[in-house]
């Protein structure tokens, strides 16, 4: 009943669903069964998305869903082409940082009247996450999870070099003098994994160093200041030290592949890796993660996946029911009871929770309390385009960290500026 996208015939698939369902939309008899359909990039999670379609289905009969599977590498190029031309999925995935986007082009369902009619409680979601998704006071998605990071950790390797496992207690220092101790390279082992990183990686250290990303009025970002370069040199130092691969070898593999190779002992990420570490035979046994170190503070980035609608959707009513049931507690629960992510509705957590045992995955529920939303200010997507650029030279030591992050300061601010 449900099929997934393969990247090479994305927009062709796209396009011939909808042209099929072509005689639908509000003013369909309910006994005609249409199609709507919903893209994601996890192959992870998936099967929870299947699951959650069928729940839909069997409350709503005359709606069937298709459930579309992009790589990342195509989804939003696939995703910008199909929403420009009219032939993207009904329903889909959406980051903060491209939402504004997609919103401001009109290409986005307003759902402003669904939660007002179906009663919805926008508080039931992380405040962080539901702002992400509102412009000129509309509400353009509704949150499916939230985020937040944490030390994702290799037990085996930090037992072999005899380094203590990270805990709340760590600091940078505890983080760059285990990395020293953890990098064996005759076994090509790397104590840290320090891509350019900003979610999982920069902007949770300039935030820890006392900085911001972007100021309030979302005029002028902060990378060039004395704790914005503290928070770019955390990194850069991991990587002149040797205790991180180069930037050429997290291109080549990157840095959550490394990690699962078990070829980095430590790897900065978020909460959304947990099914897939659980899933991987070769970790069980080997893995866990722990709090985020503390620079002068404690903190760290937080945001979340939206499930959002194609306005030149033919099916307006039946799409909006659908994401009103993707943003309500059952699509919640299916979420959490697989493991699958951590879900945005409130008191819906627990089952995650117990999905995975082994790991103490309580570390990113209680990171929310030093949480501060992911910055979307202006044209997020093509700001934060721009760091591999302007920041590879201070990562490859080519360039002074002081330098690259003064020139990626003035790039950020040119395009804050045209909003």
């Amino acid at each position: 009943m449900k099929s997934k996208w393969t990247a090479a015939a994305a927009l062709a698939a796209a396009t011939a669903l909808l042209t099929a369902c072509s005689g639908g939309g509000s003013g369909a008899p309910p006994t005609e069964k249409i199609t709507l359909t919903y893209a994601n990039w996890s192959e992870d999670q998936s099967p929870a998305m299947e699951q959650i379609a069928a729940e839909f289905e069997k409350a709503n009969p005359n709606i069937d869903i298709k459930i579309q599977t992009l790589p990342w590498t195509e989804y939003w190029s696939t995703l910008q082409v199909g929403a420009a031309g009219g032939t993207a999925p009904d329903a889909f995935w959406m980051l903060a940082d491209h939402f504004r986007e997609y919103a401001k082009g009109g290409q986005l369902i307003d759902l402003s009247g669904t939660v007002k009619a179906a009663g919805i409680d926008m508080s039931v979601y992380p405040k962080a996450v539901s702002d992400s998704y509102t412009y000129e006071g509309k509400i353009f998605a509704l949150p499916k999870d939230f985020d937040t990071n944490g030390i994702w950790y290799n037990k085996a390797l930090f037992d072999a070099a005899k380094v203590a496992y990270p805990d709340d207690t760590w600091t940078w220092k505890n983080v760059q003098d285990a990395a020293r101790k953890l990098t064996d390279k005759a076994k090509g082992v790397w104590g840290i994994a320090a891509p350019i990183d900003p979610q999982g990686g920069y902007y949770n250290t300039i935030l820890q160093a006392g900085g911001q990303i972007v100021d309030s009025q979302g005029t002028a970002s902060d990378f060039a200041s004395p704790a914005g370069v503290a928070g770019l040199k955390f990194w850069t130092d991991l990587q002149a030290a040797g205790v991180s691969p180069t930037l050429k070898q997290l291109s080549d593999t990157e840095a959550v592949s490394m990690f699962e190779n078990q070829k980095v002992a430590m790897y900065f990420s978020g909460a959304y890796w947990a099914l897939r570490f659980h899933k991987n035979p070769d970790l069980q046994g080997k893995i866990d993660v722990a709090p985020l170190p503390q620079g002068v503070k404690r903190a760290t980035v937080t945001s979340g996946i939206g499930n959002a609608g194609y306005a030149g959707s033919k099916h307006p009513e039946e799409l909006k029911k659908f994401l009103a049931f993707l943003g309500g507690t059952r699509a919640a629960e299916i979420q959490a009871a697989t493991g699958t992510v951590l879900p945005a509705y409130k008191g819906t957590q627990e089952p995650w929770l117990k999905a995975m045992p082994e790991f103490h995955l309580q570390v990113f529920i209680d990171a929310v309390d030093y949480s501060v939303p992911l910055p979307v200010a202006g044209n997020a997507s093509e700001w934060q385009g721009l760091a591999a650029q302007y920041l590879t030279p201070a990562w490859n030591g080519e360039k002074p960290v002081e330098q690259a992050a003064k020139e990626y300061q003035d790039a950020v601010d040119k395009v804050l500026a045209e909003k």
